[in-house]
């Protein structure tokens, strides 16, 4: 059972042992990902790109064109960092381009 916080306990206490106790991490990570994605890679990329899902510390982007693939494939280590910078935090491991 989680600990009861007081009631001057700050908010954002209160909502990291809410997402803790509900095993919410993963969900909140994903979206975040997402969102990362759409923020850094601008509306060139986000035009040619599918889906971004997250699994595990796998990042799997799925674009409509193989030129771009092709590029972004020679920049996964920057990807992999800019995206991590973004979400201050090491939750990005790998980048798997489709």
């Amino acid at each position: 059972m989680a600990k009861r916080l007081s009631n001057d306990s700050p908010i954002g206490d209160i909502l990291k042992q809410i997402i803790q106790v509900n095993k919410l991490e993963k969900g909140l990570n994903q979206i975040s990902v997402a969102d990362a994605w759409k923020n850094l890679m601008g509306n060139g990329v986000n035009n040619y790109t599918k889906d971004v899902i997250l699994k595990g510390s796998t990042l799997y982007v799925e674009l409509t064109s193989a030129v771009l693939r092709e590029e972004l494939t020679y920049g996964k280590s920057k990807i992999i960092s800019m995206i991590n910078e973004e979400l201050g935090s090491e939750i990005v491991k790998d980048v798997v381009l489709r």
